[in-house]
């Protein structure tokens, strides 16, 4: 099992713990990290000194490094003779708390996963702005763009004055549409409520003979008037 990811404590020990009682203490049978079939084992049961352990050939447990009171570092060895041993893995204890030092494979393992992860995360986004049109082709469409259109003030269009052609045109077609489609209400005033064009009053029309009698009128006043002539001039005393 890989126990990088765990750590184990016992809080009644760390009072107490120095060079000497370390190896007691990591040595609890609750300790996942301690292995029972070991030559320290041995040597508690036979209670001998932790001198006896150069003269077995196994798997022991040594103090490699101490920084009382907060820093201790065991290291797990394989002894093939009194002078030959294999390292096999190390473990600190800082505060009282054991966890178990990764190896150099376990590290470059870590650290290629991150970049890893760091890079697919990175290619993951940068597609999500991609975009795709078969008349456009690619582009990159960004959110901050998007951000950046909502808040600039958008320049007024300016409109372009129509030809004398198009107002011709507009003109005709209105009145063809009028005559097609008269008006059934009418709205005399702005604001008011438009009415019925059948409820307008409609002023009298004049008779003929009147209509013909102002004519005359009109006719004998233009001839006097011509009749007349000028006034004459007067002269002007000095």
């Amino acid at each position: 099992d890989n126990l990088l990811g765990i750590s184990w404590v016992d809080s009644s020990w760390i009072p107490i713990l120095n060079n000497g009682s370390v190896l007691d203490y990591f040595s609890e049978r609750s300790n996942p990290f301690y292995d029972r079939t070991c030559n320290n084992e041995v040597v508690k049961m036979q209670r001998m000194t932790l001198d006896h352990l150069n003269q077995m050939v196994g798997v022991e447990y040594i103090l490699l490094h101490a920084q009382e009171p907060i820093l201790f570092i065991i290291r797990k060895q394989q002894r093939q003779s009194p002078t030959q041993v294999m390292p096999l893995a190390d473990y600190y204890i800082i505060a009282g708390v054991i966890y178990q030092a990764p190896d150099l494979g376990s590290v470059i393992n870590s650290r290629v996963l991150t970049a890893v992860h760091g890079i697919q995360s990175a290619f993951e986004e940068a597609m999500s702005y991609c975009r795709y049109h078969p008349s456009k082709g690619y582009w990159w469409h960004f959110k901050d763009q998007e951000e950046r259109e909502k808040t600039k003030p958008k320049a007024k269009k300016k409109e372009e004055p129509s030809s004398i052609f198009q107002r011709q045109r507009v003109d005709a077609l209105l009145l063809d549409l009028r005559q097609k489609f008269p008006p059934r209400f009418v709205q005399q005033k702005p604001g008011e409520k438009p009415i019925p064009v059948d409820q307008i009053k409609k002023e009298p029309e004049p008779a003929p003979e009147a209509v013909k009698q102002e004519e005359k009128e009109t006719v004998k006043n233009a001839q006097s008037a011509g009749a007349k002539g000028p006034p004459e001039k007067r002269m002007r005393l000095q």
